[in-house]
């Protein structure tokens, strides 16, 4: 039994890892700013902080000892660094929830891709960060920060597209309504490829990473990737109805998805380790196949 604790862990698959601490038999504190319910009841222990203003971290976190903490809230450098100083001394293992978006625009990226000892980190805050850009530096900043600090044994856990039934960014869901419905999908470029992962397995594998040794960046998901054209065509033909894909953004916003460019990992790292992870082929095809029946 370890002492976990888990920065947010009220929503999406962070409630999965949760769900999965504690029915490993771990001790779970978790602690977010205290907005939200969550379904845990007395199985968890809860901290009230604010990820902006460290003083609540250092409050929260006084004379409390962890084994294992589980970042996945953090948006900006200047909040790795004050949580970084609030639990200094205070845990030996840190998984950070990072993602694919640390990489360059690019098809199956390799964790050497991009190392976060050597970036030049710019302290700046969340609210510093606007669109994908921002993200992208926000986050590679934040897993600058904990590595070069050297606090911990840390973990970087680069992410693809995270996605599941209950998803509620309802990303993948839009192109499935969109074909049944006839309606156009406006995709810059339906050749860019990308990487997924289902949000159970997401949750698994964080689990199994923070009991491990291992250390550094790692890439997790489902083997491969598959562009736009590909996602869309395999929609058509779980339907039965025509993909009308339109280029141009005159016609409507840019759906889900459609980004600037390719984002896609290589997961032979993981799997090497032992990893393991759902088919691509089989993850879409059984959540296409999941919101089509949703429709009946």
């Amino acid at each position: 039994m370890k002492q976990v604790l888990v920065l947010g862990g009220t929503q999406y698959f962070g409630k999965k890892l949760a769900e999965k601490l504690i029915d490993s038999g771990d001790q779970v504190t978790i602690a977010t700013r205290g907005t939200k319910e969550d379904m845990f009841g007395e199985k968890v222990e809860r901290l009230v902080i604010d990820r902006e203003k460290k003083e609540t971290m250092v409050e929260a976190f006084n004379d409390r000892q962890w084994d294992i903490v589980y970042d996945q809230s953090c948006f900006s450098p200047a909040e790795a660094k004050d949580t970084a100083e609030a639990l200094k001394g205070k845990v030996n293992r840190y998984i950070f929830t990072s993602t694919q978006a640390v990489y360059e625009f690019g098809t199956l990226h390799k964790e050497t891709n991009f190392d976060a000892n050597t970036y030049e980190i710019a302290y700046k805050t969340r609210r510093q960060y606007p669109g994908y850009e921002g993200y992208q530096e926000a986050k590679r900043s934040s897993e600058a920060v904990l590595h070069q600090l050297g606090y911990f044994d840390v973990v970087s856990v680069r992410f693809p597209i995270v996605v599941s039934e209950d998803d509620y960014t309802e990303r993948l869901k839009y192109y499935v309504d969109k074909i049944v419905n006839g309606e156009p999908i406006v995709i810059s470029d339906p050749d860019f490829r990308y990487s997924f992962v289902h949000a159970e397995e997401a949750a698994g594998f964080l689990l199994a990473i923070g009991k491990s040794d291992f250390t550094g960046p790692i890439n997790p998901g489902s083997r491969g990737d598959i562009s736009l054209r590909e996602l869309t065509d395999k929609i058509a033909e779980l339907t039965g109805k025509g993909a009308i894909i339109k280029s141009n953004v005159d016609t409507g916003g840019l759906s889900p998805y459609a980004l600037p460019g390719s984002w896609s990992i290589d997961t032979t790292l993981a799997e090497s380790l032992g990893y393991r992870f759902a088919s691509l082929n089989q993850l879409l095809e059984d959540l296409i196949q999941f919101y089509i029946k949703e429709r009946k």
